[in-house]
């Protein structure tokens, strides 16, 4: 949080209004023109750059041309006071990044040189600093000292930013200025190829930036603000080098001995992990031309960085990102990309509503045809990923034998840590904490797993992780349907199947995850009928287990619907007789079962929608083998003795018995014609198609003509 003098300064900066803002550029602009600097003028270009910084305005191009144009002015003068620079350089910065146009070539150039200038040739002694001199004697100067690299050895060849001294002279000041914005301005005007800084230019540049990576990496552990210090100008520094070599190849062969060097020295020090990160990018753009082999670099940024560093939310965001700009360069040309999918998902797990957009745009890239199966159940399983962190972080920071420390995570934590630490258990965590794919698709003791966690169920985390699974499955599927062959269709229809009853036990966890596989069962059966007919022994046993509707009946209704959708000689000449009658035979058990009326029967805990979606399907499977029709019509004409019946009518409304009515009355009608119960019920598979409900000449107007026809004359037949 920023202190409340600072809060109100921003506040003012974001509220300034255009007209307001104008009057104080031309105020500037006078300020500027007089040939005394006052701390008026410093204080100005202060306030001017932080609303600039605030508000990401500098109005329109005209407006601030001539301000521009006046603060290049004031850095090419060489008696232009020290300050003056060093509050203009941010404010044209951020200028020419919202209007790179508005500088000419020649401008572009002469900034460049200054920026180069003051990177590369600021002064190696500290500056002048003022002593009290005692009581009886006024202040003096001391002599400057020398300045230090961060690990104490004398500065030698340049000044960088990492310098430390007990204060610093003006050309100082602009060296760190400079390399502050160094990189946004390469961007800007070189990327873009609006201009070209000189060759000459770039060497000094790339030599400067080169000695500020040798002094950031030689020395060896250091106090951790200096640590992040190194850190981040290690970045800033191949980033920029990056760039450099980017814009011409001759500087590949001159950088890459020193981005080795520096690889060497950070790897395996997880302190740098953000470092690894503009390292890898530097391979990744450059790795060809120059050569070199990249493999043992992304191996330990996808092995090591995910899991090790899963719960740093900066490097988190920072390496979805690196994978997000590089997706379909590190699809093609890094081979342990998508097999990191466990170890990339870790920071998914722990960091989970501040990564899920990220996570979106991402999982396509990580979907393979040979691990494609194996990403869905770790999918699935993410919440139980979160869990397992959860407990490993835990555990490395509390002894076994500190019950103490172990009792104040409490009683539920504690016997799941006791769980983790178990051998009896460690495979199954050692699987779900898996850093990369290919051990298998998934464990046979899954719900172990899951009982083994149950008390971590209600964890924040947990659940903010399951929050996200129903979109990654949206994801997912919509991906993998695009690309998927049969092989792969047949294998998903049936980890729908075996899922849908192992899943972690989490409050609507099991709800929402359900509703997906619903809708893309659907779609999978649209895509590839025969399915059904792949997968009948499956589909069998679980539509005929009435356990399967109390506990996902989402799900079960919509087996249900896609069977008596699908299920057709029109979709699968393999499609018997001998096969209808089977799955005919199960639904009308399963609905015999259900409807079943007892006086000591409960009220039904299942929606009337299903009932009507059994009815229907079993009348449709009739009609594709019709010795079945008599026996659909018996259990039809029981539907108005269920639906009327006490414990149905304390359960349901009225509106829905009627629905239960109404559809029974209409199946039976419509069997008394077979073959336009089979036209209705079952139309061929174009039948969806604009033309069978516009065309007047098409058959199904005209059948759907006859049935109602049929209805009106038959209605006295209905049954009481």
């Amino acid at each position: 949080m920023y202190a409340a003098a600072t809060e109100s300064l921003i506040k003012q900066a974001r509220e300034i209004k255009e007209e307001e803002l104008q009057r104080f550029c031309g105020r500037i602009f006078k300020l500027l023109h007089t040939k005394d600097v006052s701390g008026d003028t410093v204080d100005s270009l202060q306030r001017l750059n932080l609303i600039v910084s605030a508000t990401k305005y500098a109005g329109n191009k005209e407006d601030v041309m001539p301000l521009c144009h006046h603060l290049l002015k004031s850095l090419e003068s060489r008696l232009s006071d020290g300050q003056i620079s060093r509050h203009a350089l941010p404010i044209l910065s951020k200028m020419s990044t919202v209007y790179p146009e508005i500088l000419t070539d020649d401008q572009v150039n002469l900034v460049s040189r200054k920026l180069v200038d003051w990177l590369r040739y600021a002064s190696m002694q500290q500056g002048a600093s003022m002593s009290s001199g005692g009581f009886f004697s006024g202040p003096r100067t001391r002599q400057p000292a020398p300045l230090t690299e961060v690990d104490g050895v004398v500065t030698g060849d340049f000044f960088t930013v990492l310098c430390l001294g007990q204060s610093y002279t003006e050309d100082q000041w602009m060296n760190m200025y400079t390399f502050s914005m160094i990189k946004s301005w390469l961007l800007t005007y070189d990327t873009d190829g609006t201009t070209n800084t000189e060759s000459d230019d770039r060497s000094e540049v790339d030599s400067s930036v080169m000695s500020m990576v040798s002094a950031t990496s030689s020395s060896s552990r250091l106090l951790p603000p200096k640590e992040r210090l190194r850190e981040k100008c290690i970045v800033e520094s191949v980033s920029i080098m990056d760039i450099i070599c980017g814009e011409d190849p001759s500087y590949v062969y001159r950088a890459f001995p020193c981005i080795k060097a520096l690889y060497g020295r950070l790897n395996g020090d997880l302190a740098y992990a953000r470092a690894l990160l503009p390292i890898a990018q530097f391979y990744l753009n450059h790795s060809e031309i120059a050569a070199v082999d990249s493999e043992a670099v992304f191996c330990q940024l996808f092995s090591h960085c995910p899991a090790e560093q899963f719960n740093e939310p900066m490097l988190a965001f920072e390496f979805v990102q690196f994978c997000l700009l590089n997706a379909s360069v590190l699809q093609d040309r890094v081979a342990n990309y998508r097999q990191s999918f466990p170890n990339i998902l870790k920071f998914l797990a722990w960091n989970s509503s501040g990564l899920i957009a990220e996570f979106v745009e991402l999982l396509p890239s990580l979907i393979a045809s040979d691990t494609a199966i194996e990403l869905l159940h770790t999918i699935l399983d993410l919440p139980c990923l979160a869990a397992a962190l959860d407990l490993q972080q835990r555990s490395a920071c509390y002894q076994a034998s500190d019950r103490t420390a172990w009792d104040q995570q409490g009683a539920k934590v504690a016997a799941c840590l006791d769980a983790f630490r178990q051998p009896s258990y460690r495979g199954l965590f050692l699987y779900i904490l898996r850093p990369e794919a290919g051990t298998g698709d998934t464990i046979d003791r899954l719900k172990m797993l899951h009982e083994i966690l149950a008390d971590m169920a209600e964890s924040p985390r947990v659940v903010r992780c399951a929050q996200v699974v129903p979109v990654l499955l949206h994801v997912y599927f919509n991906t993998v349907t695009q690309k998927a062959d049969e092989k792969m269709m047949n294998q998903l229809l049936l980890v729908l199947l075996e899922r849908s009853s192992l899943l972690y036990n989490i409050k609507t966890f099991n709800v929402e995850v359900q509703k997906v596989f619903s809708t893309h069962l659907q779609a999978l059966c649209k895509l590839h009928p025969p399915l059904i007919v792949d997968q009948s022994r499956e589909i069998l046993e679980f539509a005929s287990s009435p356990a399967n509707i109390y506990s996902k009946e989402d799900f079960y209704t919509h087996v249900v619907w896609v069977i008596g959708e699908y299920l057709s000689v029109s979709y699968d000449p393999r499609c018997t007789v001998e096969l209808i009658t089977s799955f005919f035979e199960s639904l009308e058990a399963v609905l015999f079962e259900i409807t079943q009326v007892r006086q000591s029967a409960s009220p039904p805990s299942f929606s009337p929608r299903l009932i009507t979606v059994l009815m229907t399907t079993l009348a449709k499977l009739a009609t594709r083998s019709q010795d079945l029709i008599p026996r659909v019509s018996l259990c039809l004409s029981k539907m108005r003795t269920f639906a009327r019946s006490a414990p149905v009518m304390t359960c349901y409304s009225e509106e829905d018995t009627e629905e239960i009515i109404t559809r029974a009355h209409e199946l039976i009608n419509l069997l008394k014609l077979p073959n336009v119960a089979q036209f209705v019920l079952a139309p061929s598979a174009g039948g969806d198609g604009p033309r069978w409900h516009r065309d007047t000449n098409a058959s199904l107007p005209q059948g759907m003509r006859a049935v109602s026809g049929l209805l009106h004359r038959h209605s006295s037949s209905l049954p009481t």
